[in-house]
């Protein structure tokens, strides 16, 4: 029997509609924009803040001295990458109605040690969830099978009691192999379809 739904974060309750400021810095580096948004997630240092092993703050200061900015430079970049980051309002809407029809609501999300701050207070939506997993604080990241686990037992259920939502077919795929129904938030109208289809909830 479906209990939860547990969400993903980046690229699904945080949507990023405009790369324009992260293309102006990755022309500047002679870099293209994917790759450079990869280096600045998915690099050494930034899988080490999603991993807990050093703060947002130090990420970002690496960061700095790897591509030789000045301060000026490096808080210019960090507001421009993150300029066209907007909170998902129709999802966050749709997981308040999923609470009021009794479904418990979670957050697993590869994220560093700012995430509760930034969305309590940038991007409010983490009162509406039951339980929250953030990688930083687990030392460990999707899609390590553990971390899968563990969100369901946040939230109070069994892993197959539980559907994932998340925004990489890679993550869905280690949800699913562990015993979780899941959906790929490819594209928001077909995915919101999906989980009104799965949890009867419009």
């Amino acid at each position: 029997m479906l209990k939860a739904i547990i969400f993903d974060v980046g690229g699904v309750l945080i949507r990023t509609h405009s790369r324009a400021g992260r293309e102006r810095w990755a022309a500047r580096f002679g870099l293209d924009p994917w790759d450079f948004e990869n280096f600045i997630f998915n690099g050494q240092s930034g899988r080490a803040a999603q991993l807990g092993q050093k703060s947002e703050a130090a990420h970002w200061q690496w960061l700095g001295r790897h591509f030789e900015l000045s301060q000026t430079e490096l808080s210019r970049m960090h507001h421009d990458f993150f300029a066209g980051d907007v909170m998902n309002e129709p999802l966050v809407a749709y997981i308040r109605r999923l609470r009021q029809a009794g479904y418990k609501t979670g957050i697993l999300s590869n994220y560093g040690d700012h995430a509760r701050q930034l969305w309590g207070e940038v991007y409010p939506f983490i009162n509406y969830f039951d339980a929250v997993v953030i990688s930083a604080e687990v030392g460990m990241m999707k899609p390590e099978a553990k971390i899968y686990h563990l969100a369901a037992a946040h939230v109070g259920v069994a892993i197959n009691e539980a559907i994932f939502v998340d925004d990489f077919a890679h993550n869905i795929e280690a949800a699913r192999i562990e015993g979780m129904q899941a959906v790929h938030y490819s594209d928001p109208v077909t995915a919101q379809a999906e989980l009104v289809r799965l949890t009867g909830v419009e």
